[in-house]
């Protein structure tokens, strides 16, 4: 018997050697609590990755709350300029303050009588009637050509603007407050009197800007 087998213990139970047996702690408990802890901290840095993501989308959390946006946003609508506005505040003025020289600067004939008996119909006072000077005659490419005093450029050009689409305005020296319409070589008729109409009406009318909300 060994001197390290307790007395009454023989047979089987019998210990041999001159160690005690090591008694080692269990490892599936310690694997255990690194899962549970390694769980728990990748669920933080998930929740915390899609927090983040959610500000980016968002643009931040400073602008709401959780009842939503505030409450106090106004909406505002400000008018913008139209078109001619925009060259420089066009004023206004009504046909019959116009007076209108018509002059043709094509190759075709009857032109320049057949426009300004139009341009009467539709309220103009009508000037001067015949070919285009020298200066004009046979260079005038687009649909007409519209001169006038520098004033006229807020003022009777853009009326006298609403009867020809895609004529050129541009102003000259002279004094008097006449303009002329030169008919160009892109000319085929005065844009109907319907359009016209409507496109006299849009001159007074500002254009109103898209709706805007402010907070």
């Amino acid at each position: 018997m060994s001197m390290l087998t307790p007395p009454g213990m023989g047979g089987k139970y019998r210990i041999t050697g001159d160690k005690y047996p090591r008694m080692r702690r269990s490892r599936r408990r310690g694997r255990l609590v690194v899962g549970v802890v390694a769980s728990v901290t990748a669920l933080g840095l998930v929740g915390w990755g899609t927090l983040q993501l959610i500000d980016v989308f968002t643009g931040g959390g400073d602008k709401a709350t959780a009842a939503g946006p505030k409450a106090d946003c106004a909406t505002r609508a400000t008018p913008s300029p139209s078109p001619s506005a925009s060259r420089g505040a066009a004023v206004v003025i009504k046909p019959s303050q116009i007076t209108v020289n018509v002059f043709n600067a094509t190759a075709r004939s009857g032109l320049a009588k057949k426009t300004a008996d139009e341009l009467k119909k539709r309220g103009f006072k009508i000037g001067d009637v015949g070919n285009a000077t020298a200066e004009y005659d046979k260079k005038v490419k687009g649909a007409g050509l519209l001169l006038g005093p520098p004033a006229s450029l807020r003022t009777s050009l853009p009326v006298l603007a609403t009867q020809l689409s895609g004529a050129e305005r541009r102003p000259d020296g002279r004094k008097g407050a006449d303009v002329d319409l030169v008919i160009g070589d892109g000319f085929k008729a005065l844009n109907s009197k319907a359009a016209a109409d409507k496109a006299l009406a849009a001159l007074s009318v500002p254009e109103r800007a898209p709706v805007k909300k402010s907070c």
